[in-house]
């Protein structure tokens, strides 16, 4: 069995909807919005919004059942189990749905670079082309595995909603707050028809509550925080609407600029912020429209590899690239979709386009986007009213209120939003997705992929020795506080399961001599990029997981410390980490000096709540028996030296390097190093010249042999920033050199986390001091080396 690690708490679930909603829509048809029906187009957002939250609550009650990515494609999977058909065209009509919704987004983003943009020597390109080109550089990127991180999601989303303010206040600070007021509320218009097509047209940016429901198996406490983030971000945006429209309707433009539809709102932002302004909303639009595409390409990629891991897609889609890590064919799927509805709708049938017919365009493609959107909410919300009658016994985090009412309302003003749609769009969505349906029905589907599989070997549990307890793999483990366990914890995060062994013995060496007996928790994260549900990588981290227990097995004789084998599947492996030390009272963290990913070391540095070992070279660590160590006086070499007490008292031999550096300043003393090695029977002293004082420890280590121990500082960042990171350059120099490298860093309380700021400074200040004092006393003898 293999664990999933949630990492996405309610801010980021939050700001991803309110990330994706806020993009296209609200640049681009607020104009068309204020145009048609004045202000009476807030009644239409509010409309919009209102129909959205029906169907969200309906999504929110699933995802509170159903914890894992898919949205309504998977809400009707595992409930329709035995309709294949039904399943295959919600899954096929909201592939379709984001797809075209990318597309809008990029062919109004497209738009925009036409008319602020692109200088006219360009202007000749034909319409679409920066859409295209921008869909094929996401697709790359998506493909690659690049990742988005939670704090980048808050801050992207923060940053909209600042232009979004900005410009209304902008407005309403340019005619006055009274004048504002009194111009919204004459510019109501009796327009029923009107509202509600703009509402049909509206309803595409509330859509983005879904990528939250999509994200459901990422996020932290999902029955819990999915419906809050949802309603959250449905009424932020619905009044960040509201105010976008006021400031529309008190622009002191011609109406004909209103007419510009799409691209009328950076026209109206020049009116009254000047060149600025509109550089910014320019700015803000383009990038709100390219982060909101990339949500919904990972939305509309998650949909393929799931269908085709169900065997209503390509087997294909499914698969992971064996480098990237990421459903390559399903994302390649999703961009290609874009570029021919990019392709079709604006270059070559659009007013624009080179066939001149202007037969589609945007509004068109919106119609097909939202269509393909709002037939499948219709079926959920029809999937909720057969939930209920067909699993009244399960349990539902969330509850949609007045049900089947509520679903009911649903379904009709979904329909209802559907017949106020553009007609050229929606015929093209219906002829599209009978088209795929007609292809199914030939095709007849595959197996699904639990189907191929025949489990012909039982589940079995590993036994760790000392003790002969078991060891479970994969199995949540209890915290020492919660179960009363006292013994030392010592969590192991092995990422190359060919490293195993070594790194247990030497947890087990670390963990000799203390008080309590030592467990090992030997833990495998698999990395998942933010494009790869979940469930794709668990057949890998279980493969990792047999393979540890086997090495594990086949060197038990040696181990002398019971173990616990566990496999998690994360998007983050540094918060993987950490949350797993947190819950399960970890004594100390052993883990890997990562070779490419040094963030993750950096932030299992920083915030661990126990003592951390990094190391490197594990695989050349025989024993603990020669143990050399920098003189130093940073707050994390003094926490090593009890641990260095400890294996001297053992009858480890202690070689103490004090380095001259000739780049770095002057030698640390030895004499607080040497006069804390109470329990050690002799000390070896080497004072050693050296050009760094990385290069004098690892040229030392490598003459002595055994183990270079160093102490971090636990905020290392400053150091490499303006000093440099000595434990960094020991561990590259220890690579080519082959010696085995253990690097310490302990808790730190504020006191602790000052003084690793200021040890550096004070170190840097004493360089400079010893450096101006040999230059005053002139040429000295030079330093003894050993």
């Amino acid at each position: 069995m293999v664990e999933h690690t949630r990492t996405l708490d309610f801010k980021v679930a939050f700001a991803i909807g309110l990330g994706t909603m806020i993009a296209a829509g609200i640049f681009s048809l607020s104009g068309t919005a204020v145009y048609r029906i004045g202000s009476s187009a807030v009644i239409a957002f509010v409309l919009a919004a209102v129909v959205a939250g029906i169907t969200a609550a309906a999504y929110s009650e699933f995802a509170s059942v159903y914890s894992e990515n898919g949205g309504g494609y998977l809400f009707c999977s595992r409930t329709f189990e035995e309709f294949d058909r039904l399943k295959y065209g919600v899954g096929i009509s909201l592939f379709l749905g984001y797809s075209g919704t990318t597309a809008f987004y990029l062919a109004t983003m497209d738009e925009w670079f036409f008319r602020f943009i692109l200088p006219e020597s360009l202007q000749v390109l034909p319409h679409g082309t920066v859409g295209v080109l921008t869909a094929v550089v996401l697709g790359v990127l998506n493909a690659r595995g690049t990742e988005e991180s939670g704090l980048f999601q808050l801050i992207v989303t923060s940053a909209k909603v600042g232009v979004l303010f900005v410009f209304v206040a902008g407005a309403i600070l340019f005619v006055g707050a009274g004048d504002a007021a009194t111009t919204f509320a004459t510019g109501f218009q009796f327009e029923p028809v009107g509202i509600v097509s703009v509402a049909a047209l509206a309803f595409i940016t509330f859509f983005g509550f879904s990528a939250i429901a999509a994200s459901a198996g990422e996020i932290i406490e999902p029955r819990r925080t999915v419906p809050r983030a949802i309603g959250a971000s449905i009424l932020t945006v619905t009044v960040l609407y509201a105010l976008v429209i006021v400031a529309m309707v008190n622009a002191p433009v011609a109406r004909e600029v209103l007419a510009q539809g799409e691209t009328a709102m950076g026209t109206v932002a020049a009116s009254f912020l000047g060149p600025w302004g509109q550089l910014l909303i320019v700015a803000g639009a383009v990038f709100s429209m390219v982060s909101a595409s990339n949500a919904s390409i990972l939305a509309a990629s998650g949909i393929g590899s799931l269908m085709g891991r169900q065997g209503h897609g390509p087997r294909r889609f499914a698969r992971i690239h064996p480098d990237y890590r990421t459903p390559f064919w399903s994302v390649s799927a999703v961009i290609a979709t874009i570029v021919a509805l990019i392709v079709v709708f604006i270059t070559l049938f659009s007013e624009h386009g080179l066939l001149g017919v202007g037969l589609l365009g945007l509004n068109p493609l919106t119609g097909f986007a939202t269509f393909n959107l709002l037939v499948p909410l219709a079926v959920v919300n029809a999937t909720l009213v057969y939930s209920r009658r067909k699993f009244p016994e399960i349990e539902r985090g969330f509850r949609m209120p007045l049900v089947p009412a509520l679903p009911v309302v649903g379904i009709a003003a979904n329909l209802a939003l559907i017949s106020n749609l553009p007609p050229v769009g929606v015929g093209v969505g219906v002829l599209v997705v009978l088209a795929h349906l007609a292809a199914y029905l030939v095709w007849g589907g595959a197996p699904h992929v639990e189907e191929l599989v025949e489990e012909v070997v039982s589940p079995h549990i590993p036994m760790g020795a000392g003790g002969g307890g078991p060891s479970v793999a994969g199995a949540a483990t209890t915290s020492g506080e919660e179960s009363g366990d006292d013994r030392f914890r010592i969590l192991v995060s092995v990422a190359r399961p060919s490293r195993v062994v070594p790194y247990v013995k030497l947890a087990e060496r670390i963990a000799r001599g203390t008080d309590r007996d030592p467990v090992v928790q030997v833990l495998n994260v698999t990395h998942i990029p933010e494009q790869t549900p979940n469930e794709m990588v668990r057949e890998t981290a279980q493969d990792r997981i047999e393979r540890i227990d086997d090495l594990l097995r086949e060197s038990d004789a040696e181990i002398g410390v019971e173990y616990t084998v566990e496999g998690h599947v994360c998007q983050d492996v540094a918060f993987d980490i950490l949350q797993t030390a947190r819950d399960d009272g970890a004594d100390r963290i052993l883990m890997g000096y990562p070779e490419e990913h040094q963030d993750i070391a950096e932030t299992v540095e920083y915030e661990a709540p126990c003592d951390v070992f990094f190391t490197s070279n594990v695989d050349a660590i025989d024993d603990l028996t020669t143990i050399n160590l920098g003189a130093g006086g940073g707050p994390h070499h003094t926490a090593l030296l009890p641990f260095i007490n400890r294996l001297g008292s053992e009858g480890a031999e202690i070689h103490v390097i004090s380095i001259d550096p000739q780049r770095d300043g002057g030698a640390e003393p030895v004499e607080r190093t040497v006069g804390a090695l109470t329990d050690v029977e002799s000390v070896s002293v080497h004072n050693v010249t050296a050009e760094t004082i990385a290069e004098g420890l690892v040229s030392t280590a490598e003459r002595n042999g055994g183990l270079l121990l160093i102490g971090a500082t636990r905020d290392r960042r400053l150091r490499r920033w303006v000093f440099g990171s000595t434990p960094d350059r020991v561990i590259t120099l220890a690579r080519g050199a082959d010696v085995p490298v253990l690097v310490y860093a302990g808790t730190s309380d504020v006191s602790g986390r000052i003084e690793d700021y200021l040890y550096p400074v004070y170190r840097y200040l004493r360089r400079h001091l010893v450096e101006r004092r040999s230059l005053d006393s002139g040429p000295d003898a030079s330093n003894e080396t050993t």
